[in-house]
């Protein structure tokens, strides 16, 4: 198990302090985790929203993901680069691209999907699964308390 930073108790004991502690860990199992297929956290972004959403713009898509239009030309070039997206004109609108999955697009994000699911079994794994749905739902608030 891997022992925290050193800091001072009064630190130690902040949820802020702990949720930052538990989400640095959290991304750097996942980020491990998503490299064996191939992938960063932002590519796997992409394919799951395209995948959610498909057909879409490359606007909703990076509306609906927060990743900065700049960088979704990129993310989005890439991807379809190596096979994983594939862009066609709107049928209702020709001026406009849509973007879907490519078959091995599909792939790649069950691979993902896969390997995402695993990473997190491995950041809750001193939890039972009631307490794993319960911290989900105890996060999920904290997260939504932040959008109001």
């Amino acid at each position: 198990m891997e022992q925290l930073p050193q800091a001072p108790d009064a630190i130690r004991i902040l949820p802020s302090w702990l949720l930052g502690r538990a989400a640095a860990r959290g991304q750097r199992l996942v980020g491990e985790a998503l490299a064996m297929a191939g992938l960063r956290m932002p590519q796997y972004a992409v394919l799951a929203a395209v995948a959610e959403l498909a057909p879409v713009s490359q606007a909703e898509l990076s509306r609906s993901t927060g990743i900065d239009p700049k960088d979704m030309v990129a993310l989005v070039g890439e991807l379809q680069q190596h096979g994983l997206l594939e862009r066609a004109p709107d049928t209702r609108d020709r001026r406009k691209n849509v973007i879907t999955l490519a078959p091995a697009g599909a792939r790649r994000l069950r691979r993902g999907d896969q390997l995402c699911r695993a990473a997190n079994e491995e950041l809750t794994i001193a939890l039972s699964s009631a307490e794993r749905e319960q911290l989900a739902e105890l996060l999920a608030r904290v997260a939504r308390a932040a959008e109001v």
